[in-house]
């Protein structure tokens, strides 16, 4: 099974799942910005890659508003080059609109972590050589006041109910990428790939999220000692 065939499985998986207070809207941008994320899997997905990057699930201002994870709109627009019509969520929390390429907000954790791929890799095409970043679950939650609600905040049976086709969608995509390494973005993604794929070579590295006191003191060094350590070889930075 190829990404594209993946992606679009785990989207019908979790469209079927329901949630209840207090998470108030849930979007599924695998959905709505379906033509953005096939652009990006079908340019990018390929096998054989050294790591694997995976967050945890998109960012309101990030891959809810481009279908990209990490999704920071001018990196999209800009260093990935993608162009496509994104559409609306079936409903729409009035405090967080999808405005799509056309959103003025930018989110901090992606433009954190595309920024560094830029300055490393002239071009996508050179950094998806080596890496690849995916999310582990596609849906984006909100509150009824617009607060941001993260997968592992949800209840027990709220949770296992999505873990279960998150895992199935990380076990293939792992399949058909045959990556050197999987590396979480963050603790939550590590123990999810701990969890699926006792197997497989994990590694971690500090979320980008402004959240995080530590991302705040430059997050790209620290990250990147982090890969080192791995023994990840990364390319002297442009510029």
């Amino acid at each position: 099974m190829d990404a594209i065939r993946i992606s679009r499985q785990l989207c019908k998986d979790v469209d079927r799942l329901r949630f209840e207070p207090p998470t108030a809207f849930v979007y599924n941008p695998l959905d709505y910005a379906s033509s953005a994320v096939e652009q990006y899997l079908d340019r990018w997905a390929s096998p054989g890659i050294d790591v694997l990057l995976l967050g945890m699930n998109p960012g309101p201002w990030g891959m809810a508003q481009t279908g990209i994870p990490f999704g920071e709109v001018n990196a999209v627009r800009e260093y990935l080059g993608i162009d496509a019509e994104i559409r609306k969520p079936a409903i729409e929390h009035p405090k967080r609109p999808i405005l799509g390429l056309d959103c003025q907000r930018s989110e901090v954790s992606g433009r954190r972590l595309w920024g560094w791929a830029a300055e490393r890799y002239p071009t996508a095409d050179e950094f998806f050589r080596q890496f690849f970043i995916w999310n582990y679950c596609p849906l984006a939650f909100l509150e009824e006041g617009g607060r941001n609600r993260t997968p592992d905040k949800l209840p027990v049976e709220e949770r296992d109910a999505l873990f279960a086709p998150c895992d199935r969608a990380l076990k293939d995509l792992v399949d058909y990428l045959e990556p050197g390494r999987v590396v979480g973005v963050g603790a939550f993604a590590t123990k999810r790939v701990q969890a699926v794929l006792p197997e497989v070579e994990v590694g971690t590295i500090l979320h980008p999220s402004p959240a995080s006191p530590a991302a705040n003191r430059g997050w790209a060094p620290q990250a990147e000692r982090q890969l080192i350590e791995m023994g990840i070889t990364l390319p002297t930075a442009v510029g």
